[in-house]
């Protein structure tokens, strides 16, 4: 491609409405451009880069044995209320009606209709198991559309559903596709993590989160130091405390804590550290009543934990002060667990604590020396609060730590969530009918494109991985129009690398080269060879790796073979 001839407009300076790197990036390198919130157009440069993603994905998909299909964005609104999700979703589903009046959404996702093709066409054990898959537009009215396609209202999904006669059949395909899903990652030349994940909206028995590694992702990973344990901040198990608890030292003691409202009050007044409090929290039970949460001070709790503990309402919610007030007669800022006579579930951590200061269920007051067993009874001891830094790993094997990651992958083991409600059955071996197992498996193919520079990019612009550039090469011919040395070599090795099925751009711009430099480095194409006078009558060119900090000279008979071997052995 020759650049002169190439729609494509580089931006100097950082658009204000970007951000987070990849998405000003995205806009300065002209990728992309804005339509309305949430909503961009794929300009060529940017196209180039999301094919080659779904290049790579397609191929892994059809070497696991998947299927591809394209299902319709638009589904009928009945499809969603036999599975119950029609008002279960949210308002993130876009709702609307045709000229009939009859519903529908433009799909999110598409379990319902797959489900639908399978209660259809698949009949007999025979046929299974079987993956369908498609790489296809999704929308999902986002409240609050950000960092450009990292969370856009629609954005392009490969999405995959398997069906199978049992669960271990099941099973099976669920890790052919985690294999799948770790082959794909490594080809695009990701840092990535899998890690067990909670299930959300799509439901289901388990699930496996695909992280590529950045500082700015918006998802905080854990992992074990020592071993291959991973999950997401929302699953990461915190293991009960195995050290015998210290001895009682204190006797119960009522303090005055005026306006000490907050942890951080309380250990200013009382000069102690987080550790030593616990935080009691009320949150709604599921038939209406109060259910209290305790939590060690320096801890955070978890909402994912939480909302699975028995008779908690789902999703989470905080007992308002209001009902706070008239079910317990208490003031928020100063609940403790002393005296409530409502069901109470204690952190493991929390649990443990000895001669801790709690609330005293009275304004400005606060109970120090308090003792589980002693001074009220001891506590149902569960797992509801974050990991952190340094926890033991639940696998036994060294300690936990914490990184930053954005989801670019899910892969779902549904069960029988949707073939049960939309009676997807076929004949068993048996001539019995039998509801048939699904998995399902996502990878956000736009969000790709951005984790991608997320995670490579310094202050000049793009690093691309070599296999989701947009280009191998950029030629940089110096006095191009001016030059008929430099404009012959630069044309003769032109037509040779796009012979050598090179993806070659040719700089054939009448610009400075000082601007040449600046868009390489910004478009992050990984090698460029510029071409001179001054070294055509040597017989060199200077090439440089985008991640390299100084050129090499290159013989001009080597070149081609040179980056042939490059983008080879990038392959390999």
């Amino acid at each position: 491609m020759r650049l002169s001839q190439y729609p494509l407009t580089t931006l100097k300076e950082v658009p204000a409405d970007a951000e987070v790197i990849s998405h000003q990036l995205m806009l300065r390198t002209g990728m992309i451009r804005r339509l309305a919130a949430g909503l961009y157009t794929w300009l060529p440069f940017g196209l180039k880069t999301l094919r080659k993603v779904e290049r790579i994905v397609r191929e892994e998909m059809d070497r696991s044995g998947a299927l591809e299909v394209v299902m319709p964005t638009v589904q009928p609104g009945e499809l969603w209320k036999e599975s119950g999700r029609w008002s279960e979703y949210g308002p993130e589903l876009l709702r609307f009606k045709d000229r009939h009046e009859r519903e529908f959404t433009y799909g999110p996702t598409h379990e319902e209709v797959i489900t639908d093709i399978a209660r259809r066409e698949l009949h007999s054990y025979k046929q299974l198991p079987v993956n369908f898959y498609q790489i296809q537009l999704k929308f999902r009215d986002e409240i609050r559309p950000r960092f450009g396609v990292m969370r856009a209202r629609e954005f392009i999904m490969k999405d995959a559903y398997s069906f199978h006669i049992s669960e271990a059949s099941l099973n099976d395909g669920y890790r052919t596709m985690s294999e799948a899903y770790v082959r794909i990652f490594t080809r695009l030349g990701l840092k990535f993590r899998a890690v067990q994940a909670d299930g959300g909206s799509i439901g289901g028995s388990s699930s496996q989160e695909f992280h590529v590694l950045a500082e700015s992702g918006e998802d905080a990973i854990v992992f074990s130091d020592a071993d291959d344990y991973a999950a997401n901040l929302e699953m990461a198990v915190t293991l009960p405390v195995l050290a015998p608890k210290g001895g009682t030292t204190q006797s119960l003691s009522k303090v005055a804590t005026p306006n000490a409202r907050s942890i951080a009050d309380i250990c200013t007044q009382l000069s102690i550290k987080p550790a030593a409090c616990i935080k009691t929290l009320l949150v709604d039970a599921a038939d209406g009543g109060v259910i209290a949460l305790v939590v060690r001070g320096d801890h955070e709790l978890n909402a994912v934990k939480a909302q699975k503990l028995p008779g908690v309402a789902r999703p989470l919610r905080m007992s308002s002060p209001q009902r706070i007030r008239e079910s317990l007669a208490l003031e928020t800022g100063f609940i403790g667990p002393i005296g409530l006579k409502i069901p109470l579930y204690a952190d493991h951590a929390a649990a443990h604590l000895t001669d801790f200061v709690c609330g005293a269920n009275e304004k400005d007051a606060h109970y120090i020396g308090a003792n589980w067993g002693r001074d009220l009874p001891e506590p149902t001891s569960v797992d509801m609060r974050n990991v952190i830094v340094g926890d033991p790993s639940p696998s036994g094997q060294g300690t936990l730590q914490i990184a930053r990651g954005i989801e670019v992958g899910h892969i779902f083991k549904l069960g029988q969530k949707y073939s049960a409600s939309l009676k997807a059955v076929v004949q068993d071996e048996h001539s019995k009918s039998a509801t048939l197992w699904m998995g399902c498996y996502g990878i956000g193919i736009t969000r790709v494109v951005a984790a991608a520079i997320e995670q490579n990019h310094d202050a000049n612009g793009i690093c691309w991985p070599e296999a989701l550039a947009p280009f191998t090469l950029v030629l940089v011919p110096l006095g191009y129009q001016k030059s008929a040395q430099v404009r012959q070599a630069a044309e003769r090795l032109y037509a040779e690398f796009i012979g050598m099925g090179i993806d070659v751009l040719l700089d054939d711009r009448d610009v400075r080269p000082g601007v040449k430099f600046a868009d390489s480095e910004l478009l992050g194409i990984p090698h460029r060879i510029v071409i001179g006078d001054r070294g055509l009558d040597v017989g060199t060119l200077e090439y440089r790796h985008r991640r390299a900090t100084t050129s090499i000279d290159l013989a001009l008979s080597e070149a081609v073979a040179f980056i042939c071997d490059k983008a080879q052995s990038a392959k390999a």
